[in-house]
């Protein structure tokens, strides 16, 4: 090849003019197409001084090659599905507010108004709510609740197993299919992919209408990761949620005591469920590219009095606007007293970052409960990148150590509680389906908040001046994964 280019030098010098001509016109591309600021610096880094490697990370993560297919045939599904509920649901919200007293709702107005701008979410009374702690505790009450079903159960998880738990919810909606349950399943199609296809022909065979989320047909070589359906949301009788950090997978329910997994979801039974069945319905209308017969028929027709808690949706996606990254910080700042957060994985967003330090030099207690240990190096260290900066601002930092904590929760003062499926980075704030739910409850936050002192006795405290003693290797490192932070 040397020689070849030594006798042809003129051939050398035109592959090195169409290389820069393709690397401007590539950077201009990554400009235009990529909103965010460090996202689009972090591709610029890689496909200029990792030339070769940083184009194909890029044309694998970072194209957005159905940027068309979401931003217009979603958004329009949307809109119709809405329109189905649009006053039902604006008059139940409005009446919440009206009539509802409690100092709650006067707290988090300016959140609660921005959400059901942003996103159409409403907020609800009427809510019966339980908190879930663990697959041990989801799975039991999952499975009262399905065997129950008299009409439709809608199922969507990013992380669907066909194991032994897996099997075990796979057969009750197969009994209740044969029973003439309605039954559709929205699975991930990357975050499910160790489902068999034998599987999931049982399920079809049984009368489950099933359909991936943004089906991926060439793993390889398709952005596999962008735009992942990472909800987890049951609905069961247009009434009943189960929504949360639980996938379906034999780990949640720990059958392993060595390798603890530490998760949180919640049961909701009440008016809640009709913004819960929205976001199923515009999903299986975008994934299936059909209506479903009789549509109005799967939600509530009118108010329902199932307990008294106040509940509301921030769900997040790239149909919507970014509803959880936005409304997250809006409550940060609402906080008086205290704000603590339990998250597996800990890359935030500029506005979430200087919210958190903001409020923490303001002297609000704010704490950070995640992993001691991550599933990636190359994220943990982009994690630990951020650290340094919170704790020099007075933010608490814990290191869960009894086995891995996948709970995605907030609690702010003592009537504020955040339960979900966003992590705090940016693929969870800015790209997935998410949804988190917010519950206004001093007894909801008071649970929560025990659960979080609970999970500080298996953690340990890391201190600003230990923290700053890590050696120069380790900070270089940690440092430069936070350049590709955008990315993971």
């Amino acid at each position: 090849m040397i020689e070849f280019f030594s006798e042809y030098p003129i051939l050398l010098w035109l592959l090195e003019i169409a290389y820069v001509i393709g690397i401007i016109f590539l950077s201009i591309k990554i400009i235009l197409d990529t909103q965010n600021v460090s996202k689009t610096l972090g591709y610029l880094l890689l496909i200029i001084f990792v030339p070769i490697i940083g184009i194909i990370i890029y044309f694998l993560f970072g194209v957005n090659f159905r940027k068309n297919k979401f931003y217009n045939f979603k958004i329009q599904k949307n809109k119709q599905v809405y329109e189905k509920i649009r006053s039902f649901a604006a008059t139940l919200h409005k009446n919440t507010i009206k009539n509802t007293a409690s100092p709650l709702l006067k707290n988090s107005l300016n959140t609660i108004q921005f959400l059901f701008n942003a996103s159409q979410s409403i907020i609800t009374q009427g809510n019966q709510v339980e908190l879930l702690f663990n697959g041990e505790n989801k799975f039991p009450k999952l499975f009262k609740v399905l065997k129950a079903a008299k009409h439709h159960i809608h199922l969507e998880y990013y992380i669907f197993n066909d194991d032994k738990i897996g099997n075990q919810l796979a057969e009750i909606l197969i009994e209740k299919a044969k029973e003439g349950v309605i039954v559709r399943f929205l699975y991930d199609d990357f975050g499910s992919r160790k489902m068999k296809k034998k599987f999931l022909a049982k399920l079809k065979k049984a009368g489950i209408q099933i359909c991936p989320v943004n089906k991926i047909k060439f793993k390889l070589l398709a952005n596999r990761i962008n735009y992942r359906d990472h909800r987890k949301i049951v609905i069961v009788d247009g009434k009943h949620v189960f929504t949360g950090g639980i996938n379906v997978a034999d780990r949640y329910i720990n059958p392993n005591k060595d390798k603890f997994w530490r998760d949180t979801h919640v049961y909701i039974k009440g008016n809640a469920a009709l913004y819960f069945q929205y976001l199923f319905m515009t999903n299986w209308v975008f994934a299936i590219e059909k209506y479903i017969p009789n549509a109005s028929s799967y939600f509530i027709k009118s108010p329902q009095n199932f307990g008294n808690k106040l509940v509301q949706a921030a769900s997040s996606g790239p149909d919507i606007k970014p509803s959880i990254m936005l409304s997250t910080t809006s409550s940060i700042y609402e906080a008086k007293k205290r704000i603590y957060i339990t998250t597996p994985y800990f890359i935030p967003v500029a506005p979430i970052l200087n919210a958190l330090k903001s409020q923490a030099l303001a002297g609000i207690d704010i704490r950070l409960l995640v992993p001691k240990t991550g599933d990636s190096k190359l994220v943990n260290a982009a994690a630990f990148s951020y650290y340094e900066e919170l704790l020099k601002n007075g933010v608490r930092i814990f290191f869960y150590e009894k086995g891995f904590i996948h709970a995605k929760t907030m609690l702010i003062d003592d009537y504020f509680s955040s339960i979900g499926t966003a992590n705090m980075d940016v693929r969870s704030q800015e790209l997935n389906f998410e949804v988190n739910t917010h519950i206004y409850d001093k007894e909801i936050n008071n649970k929560l908040c025990e659960m979080f002192f609970e999970d500080l006795e298996n953690s340990k405290e890391v201190s600003y001046p230990e923290w700053i003693q890590r050696s120069s290797t380790k900070i270089f490192f940690e440092h430069f994964a936070r350049l590709f932070s955008p990315l993971l």
